[in-house]
């Protein structure tokens, strides 16, 4: 397989391993842009929400802040509202008074659970505000064409000709549903057709772990594996968007390193 150049795919499946175990982050004190997003993810993990609300969660997010300025809006409580709102679209619905305390807790560490009192009841009234909100900034348009339905599609094309026993045997699909889980972190997920980041996931797994895909060999020098699943996918457009996804665990090492 063709290697990445100037990158050390070893690093990346080390720093994918941390992602999964995350740095317990002072969110008050931090102000990098993508840290609401982390915030979403780890208030899902939290409140037991499934992985692809958590995904639709920072889709929402993401849109927002697409369509307006950041600086004037309380950026983690339109992370709640974004997970209320993925709660009941995905039908994986949580307590509001879950998502306060558990927000609550994670931006404050160690704190007991909120009992009614003003700050409960404001931080009630926002996420209610918001979720209207939020809804009409998108147009009421809650659609998401997640890359989850393409990538196990992919899965199942790949493990046919690898052989059900030699694919489970192997890190690729759990690497890749994790490049794929992580790279919601970043805004950039909104930039690519859900297809593409399934595919380029995949790919980046295969790369990270030097596992070749069967009848490469068979194949013109012009066609390329993935274009079977994505003819339209240019290589430019490929390891663009696999280095967008690599992106997403240097800024865990900035936080490791603050």
């Amino acid at each position: 397989m063709m290697q990445m150049n100037n990158i050390n795919l070893t690093e990346v499946g080390r720093r994918e391993n941390d992602f999964q175990q995350p740095i317990l982050v002072n969110y008050r004190s931090q102000t990098l842009k993508e840290m609401p997003a982390r915030f979403i993810f780890e208030c899902a993990q939290k409140l037991e929400m499934k992985p692809l609300t958590s995904a639709t969660a920072a889709i929402l997010y993401h849109r927002f802040f697409r369509e307006l300025d950041d600086t004037e809006y309380d950026p983690y409580m339109i992370a709640c509202s974004c997970l209320y709102l993925a709660g009941k679209i995905k039908d994986d619905k949580v307590r509001k008074r879950n998502v306060i305390n558990v927000a609550h807790n994670t931006i404050h560490r160690g704190a007991p659970p909120l009992e009614p009192c003003d700050e409960y009841w404001s931080m009630w009234d926002t996420i209610v505000q918001a979720e209207l909100f939020i809804a009409r900034v998108l147009k009421f348009d809650m659609t998401i064409v997640h890359p989850h339905k393409y990538m196990l599609h992919y899965m199942k094309s790949l493990q046919d000709q690898f052989g059900a026993q030699d694919w489970q045997a192997m890190p690729v699909a759990r690497a890749a549903a994790s490049f794929l889980q992580d790279f919601h972190h970043s805004p950039k997920i909104l930039d690519y057709k859900p297809a593409h980041t399934a595919v380029c996931c995949l790919a980046l797994a295969f790369q990270v772990y030097g596992v070749p895909v069967p009848l490469m060999d068979e194949m013109d020098e012009t066609t390329r594996w993935y274009n079977i699943f994505c003819p339209e996918l240019t290589r430019e457009q490929h390891w663009e968007i696999m280095e967008s996804i690599m992106d997403v665990y240097d800024m865990e090492t900035i936080i490791s390193e603050n």
